[in-house]
């Protein structure tokens, strides 16, 4: 009797903590929507972004000393990528419901296989094909009711493209690259961006506890750490592995939603199952994987 092959300790790690990483980014939708209706766009992501630079220094205050060339370049298009998905979400957030912009987020997962065939000529097992289509009927299963495009959905579907060039972006570029230096590169270069966006006024600071808390918990917990942690896993996780599970992230949305008080349709259920059947097929097809090139 033949054992059934399971992924190495790391990858079981790896995949465990980018669902970590999708509820962190699921749940700072309603937060980012309450914050910014009080404090300008490019205030909030300039002061969040500084912050999150700051306390990965703090974490590896040597990380920039080995700094070399490709590295920074790596680091600054990335960053760049980062910066369009950021600021599109957020000021897509002012126009369109958290609920909506988080789908419309999460069709990244869709757009991540389609640049990633092209960009580095990664063709998909059929297992994973299958996974990111129910993924995608997932998604769309969220959001049931009419979607009238305007402004803010346009602005979130912008968002959803520069993700995907990030997440593409990070499997090819992170393997024999420091986690941490990695993300500082891709930190700093969205507070700078948003620091020049800002002008010709100066960042506003937060007033009062929620303010303070909506920058602080997005900027370390939900920006700094997950960033390291996305980095150092899609070293051996695949772009397209990757997006499986980030379409987690409006469902983590959802709860949070709900949580804080909204009505959960039957829609967001039925979605909630198309995803959670997606990354169990996803699951599969890595088996299968594994026990192919063990044979």
């Amino acid at each position: 009797m033949t054992s059934r092959p399971t992924l190495p300790t790391r990858e079981r790690v790896g995949i465990l903590l980018l669902v970590l990483v999708t509820a962190a980014w699921g749940s700072t939708f309603l937060l980012v929507k309450k914050v910014t209706r009080e404090m300008p766009v490019m205030s909030f992501l300039a002061l969040r972004f500084w912050i999150a630079s700051a306390t990965l220094l703090l974490l590896r205050p040597r990380a920039l000393l080995n700094l070399n060339r490709r590295t920074l370049w790596r680091g600054l298009l990335l960053g760049a990528a980062l910066s369009g998905g950021y600021v599109l979400q957020t000021l897509g957030l002012r126009y369109t419901s958290a609920a909506l912009s988080g789908f419309l987020t999460g069709l990244c997962v869709v757009m991540t296989p389609l640049l990633a065939w092209p960009l580095l000529g990664h063709r998909s097992p059929p297992a994973t094909n299958i996974a990111v289509v129910l993924a995608a009927a997932g998604l769309g299963a969220l959001s049931l009711r009419g979607i009238a495009f305007g402004l803010g959905e346009w602005l979130s579907l912008g968002c959803a493209l520069c993700y995907a060039l990030q997440i593409v972006g990070l499997g090819a570029w992170s393997e024999g690259e420091d986690a941490i230096t990695l993300a500082l590169l891709q930190l700093a270069s969205v507070a700078v961006v948003c620091t020049v966006g800002s002008l010709p006024r100066t960042i506003s600071l937060p007033h009062g506890t929620f303010q303070w808390f909506g920058v602080l918990s997005t900027s370390i917990l939900a920006t700094s750490l997950a960033f390291v942690v996305q980095a150092w896993a899609q070293t051996f996780i695949s772009p397209t592995r990757a997006a499986i599970i980030f379409t987690l992230e409006p469902v983590f949305a959802g709860l949070v939603a709900w949580l804080g008080g909204e009505h959960l349709s039957s829609g967001v259920v039925l979605g909630g199952v198309l995803v959670v059947v997606a990354m169990l097929i996803a699951k599969w097809g890595i088996h299968r994987e594994v026990a192919s090139t063990r044979s």
